[in-house]
């Protein structure tokens, strides 16, 4: 089928974005042959977006209001240097069905869907009418917003405690309340009203039943702007701090090949439900038994789509310029199918030890892992600062194997080589879940960090890990000792008398 009609080529490609996002498409780009143009905030001036892309410009000071928001600021740019198109990366814009409409009223490509897609699956509430008519398997609760307490109230003794109670605006665990009994109902709805208000300025909330292990699988979707959509398989997000993901894997250690052709198929449907082009990701919840339930669709690139690049081999930013470009799907999906296994790991400058929090400062020593089946996205060198206007995430330290064991080995192997000096980080609770049982045998649920983390843990496991580093330098030293002592000994004695050891200079 000649697809030439319907292609508008991108010349050149204005990234919304800062730090390893911004790398990440821009690489891409460069691939493809595409200009690129970096926007940064005074606090970036001298980020590594900025020295890659063709052409940078200061939109505003640090806070991201004043910067990285400005929608009609970031609109001008495009126009004072012809840009075609804009990727909105993650975060930030990336889901403001405003800005994707700005865009495209202004004759600009949006990378991503379209404005109405944005804007029905930024509502939990609208999402779910809008794939109701699609059967897909759905948490039960109520089909709409709920303001009258006592008539909530009762909804919940249908659904059965313990009950959730979620803002219909909602994210990052923001106006969501976990209700266990009838006696706390209306002072948590109260309070999650008053979070939503706060945090989105919509105080709309739903109740769901809450499942009480659950398991957070969310799969891959691709659609062109020709009705053609396909999935691109799961990945397993379910090991979380403050209901935001520290661990992704993909594929899931649990899901079988039936369960995961029934999510894909339902997840394509999702996207069907608000005619969805571009690359998202459709999220579910799984309870114990993988009975799984549709949670709501994030319509933009995840943060973690390297891992499904690795075991598939689509490079999905590729995949977004071209789907914008307006060409047709190059890929089926009986083209599909899965190669090894992936993690990733959010190295995120964060105090695990200190209920997570934020901890800035400069990066003294910043080495960055290598080797076989270790790629590493960050937007960071030895030698910044951390700012503490943006998100906390240094880097996505991601790992391929032939399969889960040799993947999670070269993580583990990988964190240890991470050297990072100067401020605290995820990378030693990242170790510490990887070594876990109940990760290794991928029984574990979103309650890990609640089930079996402490600080004292940490500690505990690096001065074991010490420890054991310590033990292995000992006996190789021995070791190299006593081949050399063999070695002297074997060799005539004229010879042995001018023979020298180096155990002692390696070991300084």
């Amino acid at each position: 089928m000649d697809n030439s009609s319907h292609i508008k080529k991108i010349n050149k490609i204005l990234v919304a974005n800062r730090g390893e996002i911004a790398l990440r498409v821009m690489r891409t780009a460069r691939e493809m042959g595409i200009k690129t143009v970096a926007i940064f905030s005074e606090a970036d001036r001298n980020a590594l977006h900025v020295k890659y892309a063709d052409e940078a410009v200061c939109v505003g000071p640090p806070p991201s209001s004043e910067s990285y928001l400005q929608m009609d600021k970031i609109i001008q740019v495009c126009h004072d240097l012809k840009v075609d198109a804009v990727h909105p990366g993650y975060g930030f814009l990336s889901e403001n069905a405003i800005f994707a409409r700005k865009v495209t009223d202004a004759g600009i490509i949006f990378i991503g869907p379209s404005p109405e897609a944005i804007e029905v699956m930024g509502s939990k509430l609208a999402a779910k009418d809008a794939v109701s008519k699609y059967d897909i398997p759905m948490v039960p609760g109520t089909p709409k917003a709920i303001t009258d307490v006592e008539a909530a109230k009762q909804r919940a003794e249908e659904i059965g405690y313990p009950i959730l109670i979620k803002a219909s605006a909602g994210g990052g665990g923001k106006g969501m309340r976990i209700v266990e009994n009838a006696a706390d109902f209306e002072e948590q709805m109260n309070r999650a009203v008053s979070e939503a208000v706060s945090a989105f300025g919509d105080g709309a909330v739903f109740i769901e039943k809450y499942i009480t292990s659950p398991k957070h699988i969310e799969i891959q979707v691709l659609g062109d702007t020709h009705g053609n959509i396909i999935h691109l398989f799961e990945r397993e997000c379910s090991i979380q701090r403050r209901h935001q993901k520290v661990i992704e894997e993909a594929p899931s250690a649990v899901v079988t090949p039936e369960i995961r052709k029934a999510m894909g198929e339902a997840a394509v449907n999702v996207a069907r439900a608000c005619n969805y082009y571009g690359a998202g990701t459709v999220e579910f919840i799984a309870d114990e038994n993988l009975n799984f339930y549709f949670l709501e669709m994030n319509t933009r690139l995840q943060v973690e789509h390297p891992v499904t690049e690795q075991i598939t081999g689509v490079d999905l930013v590729k995949e977004q310029i071209k789907i914008a470009q307006g060409e047709i799907l190059s890929i089926k999906q009986e083209d599909l199918q899965i190669q090894g296994h992936s993690l990733e790991v959010r190295v995120y400058a964060e105090d695990p030890k200190n209920n997570f929090l934020p901890d800035i400062g400069k990066l003294t020593t910043y080495k960055r892992p290598q080797g076989a089946g270790v790629r590493v996205d960050d937007g960071f060198e030895q030698g910044m600062d951390v700012p503490i206007y943006y998100d906390p995430m240094i880097a996505k330290l991601v790992t391929f194997g032939k399969d889960r064991t040799q993947a999670i080995e070269r993580m583990i192997r990988a964190i240890e080589e991470y050297q990072i000096v100067g401020i605290e980080t995820t990378l030693g609770f990242c170790s510490y879940v990887l070594q876990h049982e109940s990760f290794v045998s991928g029984k574990f649920d979103t309650n890990f960090v609640n089930k079996y983390f402490t600080p004292e843990i940490l500690d505990a496991h690096n001065l074991s890990e010490d420890a054991q580093q310590k033990e292995e330098q000992v006996a190789a030293a021995l070791v190299n000792f006593l081949l050399e002592n063999k070695q002297a000994n074997d060799k005539p004695a004229q010879q042995s008398s001018n023979a020298k050891s180096n155990w002692r200079k390696n070991r300084v």
